[in-house]
């Protein structure tokens, strides 16, 4: 297994480097990138890159998680964001692990964070480690829409560990379409939680089939089905349960009206502190 975990030197990054740690195998290679802005003078940036590569060693040696790891220092030029991408098509890892990184407005409101971007450009799965570094995710919630993606993400979070033995909650948000109409036509409350109540079975009979037709039924699943929005779901859930890690998959997007309109996951990302777990689609 191959882990390339990204740093920019900061408190977050540091979590990030920890929690990367943590996840790695007696078998793992863990890549430890740092990328030196490459705007600036030659010998300036001659300068960072050693002091850099000092720094990177001087972390691996102290943080204690990465004692008994493979961990190799790497630095590579450019903005942070195609540095990480440029990192990842060499290295070829099975996961990148980053901080979160500070929200800088009107940039990110066009161009996204890096963290952001790694993941709607990149090709490899991508943990962003928004809290204090441990050792197993004891309360896994992955929302799931029982497209490819999600059964991706679910297949990824079995493979990289982060889906143990003990499974993971699958929640999905359903509609129930003719409510609305049924309320207008002066239906009783309890014609109304009957038609749901179908929509609900309907909905957990075709979840049954998904897990079926993707060789995903023999894992330990919690099922979640509730009615509404999707990104409304998604963050009660987190609210109600306080999930140690969330599983998603994204999905490939293009166009400036996809940009500004966000994916669910995107505005997951956004919304909530805990750890997730971004899958993109299969290449």
């Amino acid at each position: 297994m191959k882990i390339l975990a990204a740093t920019d030197f900061s408190t977050r990054s540091y979590r990030a480097l920890r929690q990367a740690g943590l996840l790695a195998r007696p078998d793992t290679q863990l890549h430890v990138l740092h990328v030196v802005d490459d705007d600036q003078p030659a010998d300036l940036i001659d300068i960072e890159r050693r002091e850099s590569h000092r720094i990177l060693r001087e972390q691996i040696d102290s943080i204690p998680e990465l004692r008994d790891v493979d961990a190799r220092p790497r630095v590579v030029e450019g903005d942070p964001f195609d540095g990480i991408l440029r990192a990842s098509d060499e290295v070829k890892p099975d996961l990148i692990v980053m901080g979160t990184h500070r929200k800088q407005l009107l940039r990110d409101i066009f161009l996204g964070t890096t963290i952001e971007r790694v993941i709607r450009k990149g090709s490899v799965p991508v943990l962003m480690v928004n809290n204090e570094a441990q050792k197993t995710y004891n309360h896994v919630v992955a929302p799931v829409d029982m497209s490819d993606a999600s059964a991706n993400a679910l297949r990824v979070g079995i493979s990289t560990g982060l889906i143990d033995e003990r499974g993971a909650t699958l929640l999905h948000a359903f509609w129930a379409p003719a409510k609305s109409k049924l309320r207008l036509a002066g239906s009783d409350q309890t014609s109304i939680d009957s038609y749901v109540a179908d929509e609900r079975q309907r909905t957990a009979d075709e979840m049954s089939a998904f897990l079926a037709a993707n060789g995903l039924s023999d894992t330990k699943w919690s099922v979640q089905l509730r009615e509404g929005e999707a990104t409304q779901v998604i963050a009660e859930m987190v609210a109600q349960t306080h999930p140690d890690l969330l599983v998603m998959g994204t999905h490939g997007r293009s166009g400036l009206l996809k940009a500004l309109i966000g994916s669910v996951t995107e505005q997951v990302l956004r919304s909530v502190s805990v750890d997730i777990l971004a899958v993109p689609p299969q290449r």
